[in-house]
């Protein structure tokens, strides 16, 4: 496919996210069933295409004065992709596959059109619903915090400890040119291409051997910050793939016992071969009967339980834009409903002094802040852990003074950390 007929069918896309109202992956899979002549590289450029334009689509549609598929796009073409209106022009030919020409209108809105007098939510491109708790969140620093948020995330590796150090993983993986990860020890980075797509790392020896694992800097951190040691017995709860059960048992250096859990067995599935690649010996996974979790028998036994709640994902914005324009109220509110009871069942496996470690990949107060507050205002026996003091005893000082509003927790954010969006407030149980 040539450059130009992958943008008139990446608005073709587009026209089928807005008609559907469905995630773009799934958008993007259906297209390419459908047009088997695409080879692998065209379905990736068109899913870098499309998720350009799902990045910024609030503001494009206020420069080029409509939201239609076709405006987005071109707009993203040159606030994402940084080209002039004489570049976007010369794909827009009208010759078989290629764009329609510029209408004098859509030249002139590229060539000049700007943000002045757009509100927040418009020029940091999110939901306008979501104001008031962005608003509370970050303050005056919102719009900052949103338009990192709208920037293309790099792709972040964890070096596997249990069989490298980081100095032989970047070795290994020199012909990526990644770069040791800002705040996480055991982190490498490989920086997006100018066109949005990521290296194809897992069919890199160094993954295949279980080196690295693909992990989002955050992640790493919160798995860092959770105080897990060797020796300890942890539950990992709401462990779907395992990403953070791996990243824990590395840190536990194969000693003690990880406990991975989900109430949904699909999700769990991934983890068995992740396991035996990374040389896992210590995880046992407790697969649900039924929708219930099998963790019964770790009633008051446990000394770290982690929780990474089931949330927005609005932290995920980044590496999943579309996300942002398909969040409803009413899924907040579903969220709200599973973390309390996810943070219930949680609380029980807790031994006395022991650690409940409440995670979400979020931005908003109410799924963060205010659900420990919550809990912590209900009959239950913890009291929290300083966030300072979380940071300094996991040796990552610097991120002690990135507190969540509440006063709870810690926020990583794109901005602040250059990480996805996570939250993480760690409780101690007293009696």
């Amino acid at each position: 496919m040539t450059p130009a007929a992958r943008i008139s069918s990446a608005i073709e896309i587009l026209a089928d996210l807005d008609q559907r109202k469905r995630p773009a992956s799934e958008a993007l899979r259906d297209w390419g069933l459908s047009h088997r002549f695409a080879g692998s590289g065209d379905r990736a450029a068109l899913a870098s295409l499309v998720y350009d334009a799902m990045r910024k689509r609030a503001s494009s549609a206020w420069i080029m004065g409509g939201d239609t598929p076709r405006a987005v796009m071109l707009c993203a073409l040159r606030d994402v992709r940084g080209m002039d209106v004489e570049a976007i022009g010369a794909l827009c030919t009208g010759e078989r596959f290629d764009p329609v020409p510029l209408s004098e209108d859509e030249h002139e809105r590229l060539a000049n059109g700007a943000l002045d007098g757009a509100p927040a939510h418009i020029v940091a491109n999110y939901p306008e619903w979501l104001e008031p708790a962005l608003e509370h969140a970050f303050g005056e620093g919102r719009v900052a915090e949103l338009e990192a948020m709208c920037r293309r995330a790099p792709v972040d590796l964890r070096v596997n400890t249990l069989k490298a150090i980081r100095p032989a993983a970047l070795a290994a993986l020199s012909h990526f040119n990644p770069e040791p990860t800002p705040h996480s020890p055991i982190g490498l980075r490989v920086p997006a291409r100018a066109d949005g797509r990521a290296p194809s790392l897992q069919a890199e020896p160094a993954f295949i051997k279980g080196l690295v694992e693909v992990q989002d800097e955050g992640s790493q951190l919160v798995s860092l910050l959770s105080g897990v040691k060797a020796g300890d017995q942890v539950l990992d709860l709401c462990a779907g793939g395992g990403g953070k059960s791996l990243a824990l048992a590395a840190i536990m250096n194969n000693r003690g016992q990880i406990f991975a859990a989900d109430n949904d067995a699909r999700r769990l599935a991934p983890i068995h071969d992740r396991v035996t690649r990374a040389g896992v010996r210590n995880v046992q996974v407790r697969t649900p009967r039924g929708k219930a979790m099998a963790i019964d028998d770790l009633k008051d036994k446990m000394d770290v339980v982690l929780v990474d709640a089931p949330c927005t994902g609005t932290g995920t914005w980044r590496r999943n834009p579309d996300a942002k324009w398909r969040i409803r109220p009413g899924s907040l509110d579903a969220r709200l409903k599973d973390q309390r009871e996810v943070l219930e069942l949680a609380a029980a496996s807790v031994r006395v002094g022991g650690r409940l470690v409440y995670i979400t990949c979020s931005l908003l107060p109410e799924e963060n802040g205010d659900q420990v507050k919550a809990f912590l205002n209900g009959e239950h026996d913890f009291e929290i852990l300083e966030p300072a003091v979380m940071a300094d005893e996991a040796g990552l000082r610097q991120l002690g003074s990135y507190l969540d509003p509440s006063g709870l927790g810690l926020l990583l954010t794109p901005h602040r950390t250059g990480t996805d969006g996570f939250f993480i407030s760690v409780m101690t149980r007293v009696s």
